[in-house]
């Protein structure tokens, strides 16, 4: 499934005050975002009932919950809320290479899970693939 494509600014006084006060968050909450920050859904194609969601920050301790910034609608219409989540608890385990992959979503996100989201702009922008980016092994790719 592809990535969905919606797009909005970050409202930086919102998203650096819910950096400032989350629990186990970045030690410089200002370097997480550029004056000019815009986010990018995550979740693979959705209809407009489901809200966009964008990852902020990751807790600095693994499993602790994430802090996420959630929209529906654009320009005067949008609706936003920052909230940490706890991670999904789904993981992919491939019994062949006694390999687990987490996803990297949000508890309770819509359906599906990240390792069946891919993102065309993203693998544009990284190039042509040789046989030596390529890898079977889970563990490799990025973890929350």
């Amino acid at each position: 499934m592809l990535q969905c494509t919606a797009v909005t600014e970050a409202p930086l006084s919102d998203v650096l005050t819910a950096l400032v006060t989350m629990d186990g968050g970045p030690d410089d909450p200002s370097s997480v975002l550029a004056s000019n920050h815009h986010l990018l859904c995550e979740l693979g194609e959705h209809d407009t009932r489901t809200e966009h969601a964008a990852l902020l920050s990751p807790a600095e301790v693994p499993h602790r919950p994430a802090l996420w910034f959630f929209w529906t609608g654009g320009g005067a219409e949008r609706l936003h809320r920052v909230v940490t989540v706890p991670w999904c608890p789904a993981v992919l385990r491939t019994f062949a290479t006694d390999s687990v992959l987490q996803c990297a979503f949000f508890d309770r996100h819509t359906a599906p899970h990240s390792w069946t989201v891919t993102d065309p702009l993203g693998d544009l922008i990284a190039g042509p693939v040789t046989s030596g980016d390529i890898t079977d092994d889970p563990r490799e790719r990025p973890q929350p």
